[in-house]
């Protein structure tokens, strides 16, 4: 039997089903503000502080004003409170509740900041992960400052929807030049000749970190990396593409768009990449 998530609404902590935010929140009414997620292994969360400077990083770019230490703070006694020990951390902070206009409040107005953990009871992405996924590929119709982690999502949750109404585990962005910018939700990784491609960074993509820890495993592991796109015509061309993210980890692509990678089974050099990213986790949690 699961248990409520544990939340942290604006320093008090309450079951996730009790916190009340007005209507006149900023983010309800804008998506006005800019959020992390963060994965937790046996108790701790990963990542902590390439996911925290994303954070850090996201409200400076929309001049959103908080005390992001006293944050961390909330965020790790909230994880130790809720006992989660697999499972997800959910940090968000708004510009706060205002009376409606399109310009920012007055200075005084306080930003509105939630935490929430949430256990697991089956892993989302394991079977994905071992006999791979299918994917389809859509327009991207998102803004131009993806490189924001702001929760205005509509643009990723119409893609992921059409991904779910199609038994696809993920819905690949395609810009208007043709090129593959990443998932809805994912980071995108393609194989060819051996060379391990994906979009390089720039506002057009999320900066991920998962994205970030897979390219420092390929060093790691001697296979070579390019950032460099490939295009949507190209995805035919791959012996192998794979999705990152916090939640998925790595996950295998066998097919876009009913359209088999390659053989339509999971590559060698995705399973590496696999392995090489569960014995960070571990290296991780044993020097933690």
């Amino acid at each position: 039997m699961s248990h409520e998530p544990l939340a942290n609404w604006n320093g008090e902590e309450m079951p996730l089903g009790e916190v009340r935010v007005s209507v006149l929140d900023r983010g309800y009414l804008f998506g006005d503000g800019v959020y992390e997620v963060l994965r937790v292994y046996q108790g701790q969360p990963f990542l902590e502080a390439e996911h925290l400077g994303r954070f850090r990083r996201s409200l400076d770019k929309i001049a959103i004003v908080c005390d992001v230490d006293r944050l961390i703070e909330r965020m790790r006694a909230t994880l130790e409170h809720s006992e989660v020990q697999e499972g997800l951390i959910y940090m968000q902070v708004t510009r706060g509740t205002a009376p409606r206009t399109h310009r920012f409040p007055p200075s005084d107005v306080t930003p509105n900041e939630l935490i929430y953990v949430e256990g697991f009871d089956v892993e989302p992405y394991a079977e994905a992960r071992e006999q791979g996924a299918a994917a389809i590929t859509v327009p991207d119709l998102r803004w131009k400052r993806c490189d924001i982690k702001s929760v205005n999502l509509l643009a990723n949750c119409l893609a992921a929807q059409q991904a779910a109404e199609q038994g696809c585990v993920e819905a690949l962005l395609v810009h208007e030049d043709g090129t593959v910018t990443e998932g809805s939700h994912t980071s995108v990784f393609g194989v060819r000749n051996g060379n391990v491609l994906t979009s390089p960074l720039s506002p057009s993509i999320l900066p991920g970190i998962t994205r970030g820890l897979v390219t420092r495993l390929a060093d790691r592991c001697d296979i070579s990396l390019h950032e460099t796109s490939f295009t949507a015509d190209e995805i035919s061309q791959l012996d192998e593409l794979f999705l990152t993210g916090t939640t998925a980890e790595v996950v295998p692509l066998v097919s876009v768009d009913g359209n088999p990678i390659n053989d339509g089974r999971p590559g060698p050099i995705t399973r590496r990449l696999q392995r090489a990213y569960q014995e960070s986790v571990a290296e991780t949690l044993s020097n933690s």
